[in-house]
């Protein structure tokens, strides 16, 4: 992949917070730090932060340093155009949220099947082939969100996309549900770099349970975070990893181990090992934390949250999930039990997952117990 220095990317997709807004101070000493280490590849989407990733983008990036500095990517998302019309637009908007003349990477953004055919029918990608003749775009690409045939499809029917971003990590390694490994061969097959997206799983390999924990504690190594990404890192045709970092501290580790990159030795990659088998016995909900689900929302349930707490329930059996399900995430109207069953949330998930079904499974965890009343 042209111009990038090193195999570490920063998505603005879970930037830090402060007052229900990104913390622009934090995010420019982010930023700094970043590029001061030599880093430069940098990835945003339009929905991300609710439309304001790409406004921190220009603020916090292009705003501050010259183009020359930074690589960035962003993307095409299927809800933001109904016709092939709308697509320049959309792209023309993105370019002035960003303050840039040019993206170096556009990806057709979370293809899967069903969002793969509304991409053809509006000659998406033929629109975007254009653009990148025009200048406005540097080169093509996809981010991927289903099985390896469906993959292997796109890549038949569109052998000009250039690079490949598919969820990569040592849980989802071969996991039925997304094929990590068979969607990365399916990459190598048709020689295409592989950007690497959800290293940690949305934070499930960071937090988590003390059994866990323990093991890559006993290396002596790193943070747990360092294993998960380096793990990504150490494949063959994977060119960049992304991480969503959301505070200094991130930033710091982070850089500390990709600076010099090493992939896993043999000790390391055992340790890895025991602690996928120990968080595929937890029965965890695979939910990455994209927040795809919430925006559609009716009920504005925050759905990654609540899973999030039946993860720690499943996790640390105490009483601080069921605190934080009642007292912080949800409200009157905005429990998993308010749920109505419309779909939305099932049609947005990159991760396939029955949400319907496991709301209600969360709300019988926390709703219906006297203790977490």
């Amino acid at each position: 992949m042209e111009g990038i220095k090193k195999k570490l990317g920063f998505g603005f997709m879970r930037l830090p917070m402060a007052n229900g807004k990104i913390d622009l101070e934090q995010t420019n000493k982010m930023v700094d730090i970043f590029l001061e280490n030599g880093f430069n590849y940098f990835d945003t989407a339009h929905g991300y932060h609710e439309g304001e990733s790409e406004k921190a983008i220009k603020t916090c990036l292009a705003d501050r340093y010259s183009r020359d500095k930074y690589i960035l990517t962003n993307k095409l998302t299927d809800c933001y155009f109904k016709k092939e019309e709308d697509i320049r637009p959309f792209l023309e908007r993105q370019l002035q949220e960003c303050n840039v003349s040019y993206f170096d990477y556009y990806l057709m953004h979370a293809q899967s099947a069903i969002s793969f055919q509304h991409f053809k029918k509006c000659n998406a990608y033929e629109t975007a082939f254009a653009l990148k003749k025009e200048g406005k775009i540097k080169h093509v690409g996809i981010s991927f969100h289903d099985k390896a045939e469906v993959l292997e499809q796109i890549l038949t029917e569109y052998p000009q996309i250039e690079v490949v971003q598919i969820q990569f990590n040592y849980l989802d390694y071969d996991d039925p549900a997304v094929e990590g490994h068979k969607c990365y061969e399916v990459c190598r097959k048709h020689g295409k770099p592989i950007i690497v997206m959800e290293p940690v799983r949305g934070g499930n390999l960071v937090n988590l349970p003390m059994e866990a924990k323990q093991i890559l504690e006993d290396l002596q190594g790193g943070s747990a975070a360092s294993y998960a990404i380096r793990f990504a890192a150490g494949f063959e045709g994977i060119e960049m990893v992304l991480s969503g970092m959301s505070n200094l501290a991130q930033i710091n580790d982070n850089v500390s181990y990709m600076k010099d990159f090493s992939p896993l030795d043999d000790r390391e990659q055992k340790a890895i090992n025991s602690v996928k088998e120990i968080l595929c016995n937890k029965d965890l909900i695979p939910c990455t934390g994209c927040r795809y689900c919430v925006a559609g929302c009716p009920k504005n349930i925050a759905i990654p949250d609540v899973f999030a707490a039946m993860n720690a329930k499943k996790i640390s059996h105490d009483w601080n999930a069921g605190y934080y399900y009642n007292d912080v995430y949800t409200t009157p109207g905005r429990k998993a039990s308010d749920c109505i069953k419309c779909g939305k949330c099932e049609e947005a998930c990159p991760q396939h997952l029955e949400i319907r079904d496991l709301l209600e499974n969360v709300a019988a965890e926390f709703e219906n117990t006297s203790e977490n009343n």
